[in-house]
């Protein structure tokens, strides 16, 4: 089925008003486009308990805190079209940056604790611009429900905070980290990589997973990283951004994992940065 493309905000209300009348649950997927089987699993859980389902593609200027990486970030709005045919789609809303942001706009929503770490730190003004683009696409959807990837969980914990903090109402739903056979987590970004890097990426899964298995067993989380860090430069990795342990619920940093936890990473590998997240068993 091939969902209509949606440009003004004027068309989207005029669809979104009739599905609220007639009580229905809608549900959105918010994107950048690029879109690979982690967005579409998002989409598929969407499916499951919506009546309606919107996917929206915008690449949000207001997250990019570096020129380039956004004039780089991949386009590709005819094939996100199709691969989503296959689903019950009710509209992609791609709007243009004078839709989202018109003249005059001077609006930012910020999150303060939970973006003073990791991405927040290393990408100043991104979670400023992932929560204004954010709010706005609840607003505008008219969405009971919204679909995010736990592969971008500082994110995911931004948005229900935002969510709950600005009293809109909207259950975020987080889903599970879709991944390549070889571990490397599903990104719009991999796109960039060369064919020797994309090879070696999948080692800062490798890495983090032993690291995970070693604090469970009461290993000590310094050391473990230490090493993981060394292991990292070998495999070419020229920096590592963060690598640390965290609680799940509110991102405080953890030595040992006494309450539900994630490990954290963000690397940067022939010119990419990658960032990935699992859970550690307590």
């Amino acid at each position: 089925m091939t969902a209509p493309i949606v440009r003004s905000l004027e068309e989207l209300r005029g669809m979104t008003r009739d599905w609220v009348r007639a009580g229905e649950r809608i549900g959105v997927v918010p994107t950048m486009g690029a879109l690979h089987d982690g967005h579409l699993s998002l989409v598929a859980a969407a499916e499951k308990v919506c009546d309606r389902v919107i996917v929206t593609i915008f690449v949000n200027p207001k997250q990019f805190n570096n020129p380039e990486d956004l004039a780089n970030y991949p386009r590709t709005e005819h094939e996100d079209a199709r691969k989503l045919e296959r689903f019950a789609v009710d509209a992609v809303y791609v709007p243009d940056g004078d839709q989202m942001y018109p003249g005059g706009f001077s609006t930012t929503v910020s999150v303060s604790g939970l973006t003073d770490v990791m991405d927040g730190v290393h990408r100043p003004g991104h979670f400023e611009g992932v929560a204004t683009v954010v709010a706005k696409l609840f607003i505008q959807s008219a969405a009971s429900d919204a679909f995010f990837g736990e592969k971008d969980f500082q994110q995911l914990q931004v948005v229900r905070r935002m969510a709950r903090d600005l009293d809109i109402p909207i259950t975020v739903h987080g889903c599970p980290t879709i991944r390549e056979i070889d571990g490397l987590a599903m990104s719009s970004r991999n796109l960039l990589l060369s064919d020797r890097a994309r090879v070696k990426a999948p080692i800062l899964f490798e890495e983090m997973e032993k690291i995970a298995e070693g604090v469970t067993t009461g290993g000590d989380f310094a050391a473990l990283q230490a090493a993981a860090t060394r292991r990292l430069e070998i495999a070419d990795f020229t920096k590592v951004d963060y690598l640390e342990m965290r609680a799940a619920d509110d991102l405080s940093l953890l030595e040992a994992p006494t309450r539900p936890a994630r490990l954290f990473a963000a690397a940067w590998l022939a010119g990419v940065r990658l960032i990935d997240n699992i859970a550690v068993e307590i």
